[in-house]
């Protein structure tokens, strides 16, 4: 594996060149702050061109205004090993912090679905997309454990329609690549990778592993995981994501990921 602060210099370009190809970026302060389409939003980010300028709690409201004034959600992300002032500000700013395991693809492993369950990478005009997704909301809306959960009704809103509109726009130009896991023909397991050519390098980031909760303990999402390095692999150069939880990281590292650093998330309710 490469160096740390390589590595962690790799997402940080990777995160900075994200939102470019659909969202006007602007400033404020020391932080990047990307206006893009609300079905598809981006967190604000400490800027890789700052000079070394501190992040500051003015910087932090001023981005919050910005994203509130074009329908976003007031977020902000960042690497504390790369930006360690970052969470003192957006405490003071009334964001709470959630600290977050960042890996990368080290020595993966193969790993085989369980018998019955068949897996399929989606196609743009998948006509079944909304029922993926459907499974991630479910999922991420009930972390932990197995847990019998009733099923949402499929979410029909123009929200929700939008949604789906740029992820087929996503999957159609390859910057997204979704894989879903059937079992008797329905969707119990999603997830997705996100390459993005750097200058000749490319790093994919791997997201939205979910499994439906009636289903865990059965080794899909780390099936999915696996499945997903293998198919950035072909083309990537790194690999890496961010895991939910310290537990949630230890099945990741089973299945050859290694623990790099940390990533910040902060966020305030709509």
């Amino acid at each position: 594996m490469s160096s740390r602060p390589g590595l962690l210099e790799c997402i940080e370009r990777y995160f900075a060149a994200a939102p470019l190809p659909d969202a006007r970026v602007e400033r404020a302060g020391a932080l990047d702050v990307p206006i893009a389409d609300p079905s598809w939003p981006y967190p604000a980010r400490p800027r890789r061109d700052g000079g070394g300028e501190p992040v500051t709690v003015d910087d932090v409201r001023a981005a919050i205004r910005m994203q509130r004034a074009a329908g976003l959600p007031a977020a902000l992300e960042w690497i504390p090993e790369c930006s360690p002032e970052v969470a003192a500000a957006a405490r003071a700013a009334g964001m709470p912090v959630e600290e977050l395991p960042l890996l990368v693809a080290d020595d993966p492993v193969d790993l085989v679905l369980p018998v019955g369950v068949r897996l399929y990478v989606v196609g743009a005009d998948d006509p079944d997309l909304p029922e993926y997704q459907r499974v991630a909301a479910v999922a991420f809306a009930h972390p932990g454990g197995q847990a019998d959960v009733r099923e949402a009704p499929l979410d029909t809103s123009p929200e929700a329609l939008a949604r789906t509109a740029v992820l087929r726009e996503r999957i159609a130009d390859g910057r997204t690549v979704m894989m879903v896991a059937k079992e008797h023909g329905r969707p119990v397991a999603v997830g997705s990778h996100q390459p993005l050519d750097l200058d000749g390098t490319v790093v994919s980031e791997i997201v939205g592993v979910a499994t439906l909760p009636r289903l865990r303990g059965r080794g899909l999402g780390a099936g999915i995981a696996s499945a997903l390095v293998a198919h950035a692999r072909e083309t990537a150069d790194m690999v890496f994501l961010a895991a939910g939880d310290d537990d949630v990281a230890r099945v990741y590292e089973r299945v050859g990921f290694a623990r790099l650093a940390t990533t910040c998330v902060a966020e305030l309710p709509g």
